[in-house]
C-alpha cells in the first residue's frame, strides 16, 4: 500500500496528526490546535524556512489545525483543502466565528472604521473568507482581522458564502494580468491551480489546490480529440503540471510562467508553446 499523500496529510517520523494514527508510523500523535490566519495571507511552505519552496498561501480567515509551533513555525493543515505545510506563526491567532461571507472584488480593504478615509489595516484579496458581525451605513462590521475585534469592510465588496457566482471564468477573468507567483493563492500573485481553485470556490465547488489533484478530482472526463474541438466555456485543460479553463471552445485563460501572469491567447497556441518547452500533449479535458 502506498503512503499517503504528505500534501494532505499531517505525518513526520516525530509527530502525526491523531486521525491517521493506525494508518501512518510516528513516535507522537497529536489533534491539532485551532487557530486562523489574521493577516491578509500566510505563506505555506514544505519546511519551516523562508527560502523553502512555496506550496500554497491560506488566506486571511483560513483556519488552521495546528499540531506543533517550534522556532516560530507553525506545522499545521488548512481546513479548507486539506493541504499541510510550515507557515509563520505570527501570521495565526485564535479563530474568529465561522465565517459568513467571501471577498468578490478582486481586492478590497478592511479599516479600524467605517471610513474609506482611515488608513487601511489590512488588504484583503478574492476570495478571502470573514464573518459578519453586522452592517453600518456602507460598511460591513468584521471580526478577526487585522488583529482587531471589529474591522470595516466595503459591504459591496462581500458576498454571503450560499450565493455562488454563476460563471466561474468570469471570476478567472477579472484576475486577467495579475502577476504570476508559483505557490501563490491572492490577487496579488497566484498559479494556474489557485486561478482555477478560486474561481471555482466563488461559484460554491471545492477543488484541491494542485493540479494533479484537481485532474483527478474535478469534473467529468472528456475525450481528448486530435483537434481539442469540442470544447466550452468553463472546461478544465491539464497538461502535467499545468490547468488552465477555456473561455470559449478556442481561447484558454491560465496563469502562466511564460507570461509570467495571468493571461488570455488561443488554445492552439498555449498547446504548441507548452509542448515545445517539454510540457507534453493536452493530458485531460474536464467539464463541470
Amino acid at each position: 500500500m502506498s503512503a499517503p499523500d504528505r500534501r494532505l496529510h499531517a505525518y513526520r517520523p516525530d509527530l502525526a496528526d491523531i486521525a491517521l494514527e493506525g494508518r501512518v508510523e510516528a513516535a507522537r500523535f497529536v489533534a491539532g490546535e485551532p487557530m486562523q490566519v489574521i493577516v491578509h495571507a500566510a505563506p505555506l511552505h514544505r519546511e519551516p524556512r523562508k527560502d523553502a519552496p512555496l506550496d500554497t498561501e491560506a488566506l486571511c480567515g483560513e483556519r488552521v489545525a495546528v499540531f506543533e509551533i517550534e522556532e516560530g513555525w507553525a506545522w499545521g493543515q488548512l481546513e479548507s483543502d486539506g493541504y499541510v505545510g510550515y507557515l509563520p506563526a505570527e501570521r495565526l491567532g485564535p479563530p474568529a466565528p465561522q465565517p459568513t461571507h467571501r471577498v468578490s472584488a478582486v481586492r478590497s480593504f478592511a479599516y479600524p472604521g467605517p471610513s474609506m478615509k482611515l488608513p487601511r489595516a489590512m488588504t484583503l484579496s478574492l476570495g478571502t473568507r470573514l464573518h459578519v458581525l453586522d452592517r453600518q451605513g456602507d460598511f460591513a462590521v468584521v471580526a478577526g482581522v487585522a488583529g482587531l475585534a471589529r474591522s470595516y469592510v466595503w459591504a459591496e465588496h462581500l458576498s454571503p458564502l450560499e450565493r455562488a457566482a454563476a460563471d466561474w471564468v468570469a471570476v478567472a477573468e477579472r484576475l486577467l494580468h495579475a502577476p504570476y507567483l508559483w505557490g501563490g493563492k491572492s490577487s496579488l500573485g497566484l498559479d494556474c491551480s489557485a486561478l482555477a481553485q478560486l474561481s471555482l470556490d466563488a461559484a460554491g465547488i471545492a477543488a484541491p489546490r494542485d493540479s494533479d489533484m484537481q485532474e483527478r478530482a474535478v469534473g467529468r472526463p472528456l475525450p481528448i480529440r486530435p483537434d481539442l474541438g469540442g470544447l466550452q466555456r468553463g472546461d478544465l485543460v491539464f497538461w502535467k503540471g499545468h490547468v488552465g479553463l477555456m473561455q470559449d471552445a478556442t481561447r484558454l485563460i491560465h496563469a502562466n510562467g511564460h507570461h509570467m501572469l495571468v493571461a488570455s491567447e488561443p488554445l492552439a497556441e498555449a498547446c504548441e508553446r507548452i509542448a515545445a518547452k517539454g510540457g507534453g500533449p493536452v493530458t485531460a479535458l474536464k467539464r463541470l
